[in-house]
């Protein structure tokens, strides 16, 4: 039993619960987001070079019309990379945001309806 005029404690959510609501690290996403987008890039730059005439297969060289100094090379894998990191690390950062700043919304407003459903029969007992 609580003592009169305290606020009970809420209960303890469920770990799998807390971990679905738990906050992304925007850093280390964006981080996990540009690495793999540097692979990516690289890796099928350096692919097309050793498998593919140049005159055949999917069009790289298009990507030369969004990322300075890239081309289809050994030289132009590490340039795309190096844009991958770069472009992979601000799309992963804006998504942890935007998802950060959806759940916590969410969270707010659930919690301000259970608050105000709770309290709903107040002037009921004046």
């Amino acid at each position: 039993m609580s003592p009169a005029g305290s606020v009970p404690a809420e209960p303890a959510l469920p770990p799998a619960i807390r971990l679905a609501f738990a906050p992304l690290h925007k850093r280390a996403f964006g981080l996990a987001i540009g690495v793999a987008s540097a692979v990516v890039i690289a890796g099928a730059t350096l692919i097309y070079l050793v498998r593919v005439d140049l005159n055949q297969g999917p069009g790289l060289w298009l990507l030369q019309n969004y990322l300075a100094g890239y081309s289809v090379s050994v030289a132009g894998a590490l340039i795309g990379a190096a844009w991958g990191l770069f472009i992979g690390f601000i799309a992963g950062w804006f998504f942890a945001f935007c998802r950060n700043l959806s759940i916590a919304v969410s969270v707010f407003f659930f919690r301000l309806k259970a608050e105000l459903n709770q309290s709903r029969d107040f002037l009921d007992h004046i």
